[in-house]
């Protein structure tokens, strides 16, 4: 399965999680017995749809799937990011109740014990909880970085080692570093929250409704399409490139079997934050899908970022199912919108083919 990805897009976390699971078989990568942990992204105690952290509903989800598959020896474990305290994240996040229902511990690796482990020449103290592991399932949010420019599957295990160890992530750059952390921790299997994840922030506040889910095993393969999901090209993020170079997995995109299980073409709500209300100015949408409005916004916070945004400000990008008779003049985005003289297809179209069209014009 390593160069597959599974997607499905759709409003209904729970069935979509439990479709995407029994898709992959996951239950049949996991020896018996395994002792199996779970590492969401709780980088501070922000509900998920702040677009900072992984969804309860998610995690819910794929431990009713693990317990009703035989699979019953499991841990949700988590370190939040330096000065926020993870017991509190797991009770603001919905992880106690999780635990309550499920009867799943939580384990705060704040509170572990640590060993050095080392790759290339680079120590670095890694929780002996993880060490002890059987089986690594990762659930990252799909989201952007202020430093890294995205965050994923590689940078969630950065979780996974001491508070002293990640300020020292900090003072070497933090690429190499999560690079090589992830020659040391092995992720076995990767489902990605890609819900609302921010527009370019770890710590939420810019959610971008995405309405999609998906999975793998290779995390350097999950972390090249969620560069491309967000408007970058896999070698534009340092450590996902470093983390190819090492051998921990693939970028090759052209070559991976994308598996679409459903597509969502419920109509796209914008959040109310200033960033993404300001960009989608730019934009006529009529009965826009979530999933492709969502791609749009992101090559638009890109062209804005890049100092290309002016060029829409008199002429409305068009987006929608509202278009699909439409003739003539106009920008349009989507399969929806060929009758446009310009236009991209696609349905959804990536955001770096979106944003490569609008570049291009």
């Amino acid at each position: 399965m390593n160069n597959r990805i599974i997607i499905t897009y759709g409003e209904n976390l729970r069935e979509m999680t439990r479709e995407i699971l029994k898709k992959s078989e996951l239950e049949k990568r996991i020896p018996k017995g395994s002792y199996i942990g779970i590492k969401p992204n709780l980088v501070l105690a922000k509900p998920s749809f702040s677009g900072a952290t992984t969804s309860p509903v998610i995690v819910s989800a794929l431990i009713e799937h693990l317990q009703e598959e035989g699979h019953d020896n499991l841990v949700i474990l988590e370190s939040s990011w330096v000065g926020d305290s993870t017991k509190r994240a797991f009770r603001i996040c919905g992880y106690e109740d999780i635990s309550k229902k499920y009867n799943v511990p939580l384990f705060d690796i704040k509170q572990d014990a640590y060993t050095v482990k080392s790759f290339n020449g680079m120590d670095m103290e890694v929780s002996d909880k993880v060490l002890s592991l059987d089986f690594l399932i990762n659930i990252p949010v799909l989201k952007g970085h202020c430093q890294t420019l995205v965050t994923g599957a590689l940078k969630n295990m950065k979780g996974c080692i001491s508070d002293r160890e990640k300020r020292n992530f900090h003072t070497r750059g933090l690429h190499r570093p999560i690079a090589y952390l992830n020659k040391i921790i092995k992720q076995d299997f990767i489902l990605v929250d890609g819900i609302c994840g921010d527009l370019d922030f770890e710590e939420g506040g810019n959610p971008v409704q995405m309405n999609r889910i998906f999975c793998g095993t290779d995390p350097v393969l999950i972390d090249s399409y969620i560069a491309e999901h967000i408007g970058y090209r896999p070698d534009d993020v340092e450590y996902i490139r470093i983390a190819k170079d090492i051998g921990v997995g693939s970028t090759d995109l052209d070559r991976a079997e994308v598996i679409v299980l459903s597509k969502d073409k419920s109509i796209a709500k914008p959040s109310s934050s200033r960033k993404v209300q300001r960009l989608s100015k730019h934009i006529n949408a009529k009965d826009a899908c979530s999933p492709c409005y969502a791609n749009l916004i992101r090559a638009l916070a890109r062209l804005d970022d890049e100092g290309f945004l002016y060029r829409f400000k008199d002429s409305p990008i068009l987006i929608g199912q509202g278009y699909k008779t439409a003739e003539g003049n106009g920008v349009g985005i989507g399969q929806c919108t060929s009758g446009l003289c310009k236009s991209v297809g696609g349905c959804p179209p990536s955001t770096s083919t979106i944003l490569d069209f609008l570049k291009n014009l």
